[in-house]
C-alpha cells in the first residue's frame, strides 16, 4: 500500500479504536482479516502508528488542538503525530506542511503542561497513581508510556535457557537472560516468532518475566493436583505445568472456551501431558465445588483492570472507569473466596493481578485473611529465595510488587497464601 493510502487507513483505524468500545488488538486484527493485500511492513507501521497514538493520545489531542492549520479530521492529525514508519514513508505520506506541522508541535516543551496530561493519563488514573506512589510517581507513569519488550519463557521440558540463547545468537537476534526469571529470555527488536524453530517446536513460549515469576511463586511440584483458576490462554499454565515435570494433574479453570481454545494449539506445542483444561460456568461451578478439600495448590491470576499492562494494552486506560474498578474488586473477592475453597490444609494459593492500583491487590487480599482466620500470608521474598530467585527489591510489604520503571516488567503483584495445616 502507498504511505500516504496507509496513513488514511491509520485514520480510519483510530475512529474505531477510538471508541473504545473494543480491545485495539481486536480493531487491528479485524483490519488485517479485511485487508489480506497488506504486507508485513505495512502492518507493522499500521501496527506501530496507533499504538503510538493511543499511549499519548491525550499529549497528541492537546497538541493537535492548539494548531488546526493543516486542517482535517481530529484522527487525522492524531495519525500524523503518531506516524511511526522510517524517515522515507514520512515523506512520502505527508505532505511538507503536514511534515512541518509535525515537526513543529513534537518539538513543543511538554514540561509546560500539566503531567496529566504530558503522561496522557485519565484524571481519575492519574491522581490514583499519585496517591499510592507518591514521589515514584512521575517515573513510573514515564514508564508505562514506553513500549514493552519482547520476553520469552524456556519450556524446560524440551530446553535449557543456555541453548535458546546458543540458537538465537547463531541467528544474529539479540537476546540476553532475564534478571529475575530462571526461564526467561529478553528479545531485542520484533521477529517473526512463528518462522523459528525454536518457537515452532515448543522451546519458547511469549510470557511476560513479572508472569512467569507467578508460577515460581507458586512452586508446584511433581505429582501433586494444581489448578490454574483463571487460565485464560494458557502461558502461566503451561509455565506450571512445565515445573510439574508433566507430572500429577493440571486444572485450568477458565469462564471462557475462546480462550481455552487458544491453550490447544500452545499446549500441544509444549510437550505437556498433564494438563486438563475445563470450562467452567462461573467460580461456583460445580467442577469447582467437586475438587474442595483435595488441591495443593491453587493460582488466581484474577482478572483486573489491566492497568500494569499499558505499555502493551495502552488503550486499556482510557477504556476501564472507576466505576469498572469497584465491579472488578466485587469479581475478585468472590473469585478469591471459591479458588481458596480448593486447598487441602498446609495447600499454597497465589493470588495475582497485571493491575497498579491498591484496591485489587492488597486490598483484595488483606479482607480475605481478615475474614479468613484459616489462612496466612506468606513472605514472597521467602519463596523467592527457596526457588533460587533473589527477592530485594521486588516484594513490598511481604507481596511481590512488580513495576516497569524499576523492573523493566509489566506492573504485577502477588500475594502468597497458606491454609494453615490445622484451622484455627
Amino acid at each position: 500500500m502507498k504511505p500516504r493510502d496507509l496513513l488514511y487507513t491509520a485514520r480510519d483505524v483510530l475512529r474505531d479504536m477510538l471508541r473504545f468500545d473494543a480491545a485495539a488488538d481486536a480493531v487491528l486484527s479485524r483490519l488485517f482479516r479485511a485487508k489480506p493485500q497488506l504486507g508485513k511492513t505495512d502492518r507493522q507501521i499500521l501496527a506501530d502508528t496507533v499504538y503510538q497514538v493511543l499511549r499519548h493520545l491525550r499529549l497528541f489531542q492537546t497538541l493537535a488542538a492548539t494548531d488546526e492549520s493543516i486542517g482535517g479530521a481530529m484522527e487525522l492529525r492524531l495519525a500524523i503525530l503518531g506516524w511511526s514508519g522510517n524517515a522515507q514513508s514520512l515523506h512520502a505520506a505527508l505532505s511538507p506542511e503536514q511534515i512541518e506541522w509535525r515537526k513543529r508541535l513534537l518539538a513543543q516543551d511538554a514540561m509546560a503542561l500539566p503531567e496529566a496530561v504530558r503522561w496522557s493519563l485519565p484524571e481519575w488514573l492519574a491522581a490514583a497513581l499519585q496517591a499510592n506512589y507518591g514521589a515514584e510517581y512521575p517515573a513510573l507513569a514515564q514508564a508505562l508510556l514506553r513500549p514493552a519488550p519482547l520476553d520469552l519463557r524456556v519450556n524446560v521440558q524440551k530446553a535449557r535457557r543456555e541453548a535458546v540463547l546458543d540458537v538465537f545468537a547463531r541467528l544474529n537476534l539479540p537476546a540476553q537472560a532475564t534478571p529475575y526469571s530462571p526461564w526467561g529470555v529478553r528479545l531485542e527488536g520484533k521477529p517473526a516468532l512463528q518462522d523459528l524453530t525454536v518457537f515452532r517446536e515448543g522451546w519458547v513460549e511469549v510470557q511476560d518475566e513479572g508472569s512467569q515469576l507467578l508460577a515460581v511463586l507458586l512452586a508446584p511440584r511433581r505429582g501433586e493436583m494444581v489448578v490454574d483458576f483463571c487460565a485464560g490462554a494458557g502461558g502461566k499454565t503451561l509455565a506450571l505445568g512445565a515445573m510439574m515435570r508433566s507430572t500429577g494433574r493440571l486444572y485450568a479453570f477458565d469462564v471462557a472456551d475462546y480462550r481455552l481454545a487458544k491453550l490447544k494449539p500452545r499446549l500441544l506445542r509444549s510437550g505437556l501431558s498433564n494438563v486438563y483444561p475445563v470450562a467452567i460456568a462461573h467460580e461456583r461451578d460445580e467442577r469447582v465445588k467437586r475438587l474442595a478439600g483435595k488441591v495443593d495448590r491453587v493460582l488466581v491470576d484474577a482478572p483486573c483492570s489491566g492497568l500494569g499492562t499499558l505499555r502493551r494494552n495502552p488503550d486499556m486506560k482510557w477504556r476501564q472507569k472507576p466505576e469498572d474498578v469497584a465491579e472488578l474488586t466485587t469479581k475478585q473477592a468472590s473469585i478469591l473466596q471459591s479458588a481458596a475453597t480448593l486447598l487441602k490444609p498446609g495447600g499454597r494459593l497465589v493470588y495475582a493481578t497485571c493491575s497498579v492500583l491498591p484496591e485489587e491487590n492488597s486490598g483484595i487480599v488483606n479482607a480475605f485473611l481478615s475474614a479468613h482466620p484459616d489462612f496466612e500470608r506468606v513472605p514472597a521474598d521467602a519463596v523467592l529465595r527457596q526457588q533460587g530467585v533473589e527477592g530485594e527489591g521486588l516484594v513490598t510489604q511481604g507481596d511481590l510488587q512488580l513495576l516497569p520503571n524499576r523492573h523493566a516488567t509489566d506492573g504485577f503483584y502477588a500475594a502468597v497464601l497458606q491454609r494453615r495445616p490445622t484451622s484455627s
